[in-house]
């Protein structure tokens, strides 16, 4: 496994749409297994591989630290090429993002989802999901999609924080 650096916003790339994996094979569990790894070394409940820069529709979501007791057969969720089969209901949540560090906002989104996608056994999968899982899965796929939380939250906020960021990109820059 390797840790992996975690592109922030504004960058560009986190704005590309995500190409469908046609292979499902040891890179691509090995790229689930690497988001996992830099997804829990940063804190995170959710990692999408265009946030390392891999343009591909995978992704990682665990609502619970790696060392934390699980409800029975519960496991971090690794998804290839998710897709939505229904969303209903309605739930606002305080989101943050790994790629948007120190930052927040409130996002409105389905509080349920019914979704089906590809595990890294290759086997076709289901999943119904409420709450914060649900929340994770779509902030994630969002990510799929070229688009993050900062797109939902009004202009004036996402202003500010973009400058933010630039500004810790910048700090970062000249500590390298």
């Amino acid at each position: 496994m390797a840790l992996h650096e975690i592109l922030i916003w504004p960058n560009p790339k986190l704005l590309e749409v995500s190409k469908p994996v046609n292979e499902i094979n040891d890179d691509t569990r090995q790229l689930l297994n690497d988001l996992l790894e830099t997804m829990y070394a940063n804190d995170g409940v959710g990692l999408a591989a265009p946030q390392i820069g891999i343009h591909q529709r995978v992704l990682v979501v665990d609502i619970h630290s790696p060392d934390a007791e699980r409800p029975s057969g519960e496991e971090p969720i690794r998804m290839i090429n998710p897709e939505f089969l229904s969303r209903e209901g309605e739930l606002t949540w305080d989101e943050g993002c790994l790629s948007v560090p120190g930052e927040s906002g409130e996002v409105t989104r389905a509080s349920k989802v019914h979704l089906r996608y590809f595990d890294e056994n290759g086997d076709e999968c289901e999943i119904e999901a409420e709450g914060l899982t649900a929340v994770a899965l779509q902030h994630e796929i969002d990510h799929l999609d070229g688009k993050l939380f900062v797109d939902y939250i009004s202009s004036m906020k996402r202003a500010r924080i973009r400058r933010r960021m630039k500004k810790r990109i910048q700090e970062k820059e000249k500590d390298t």
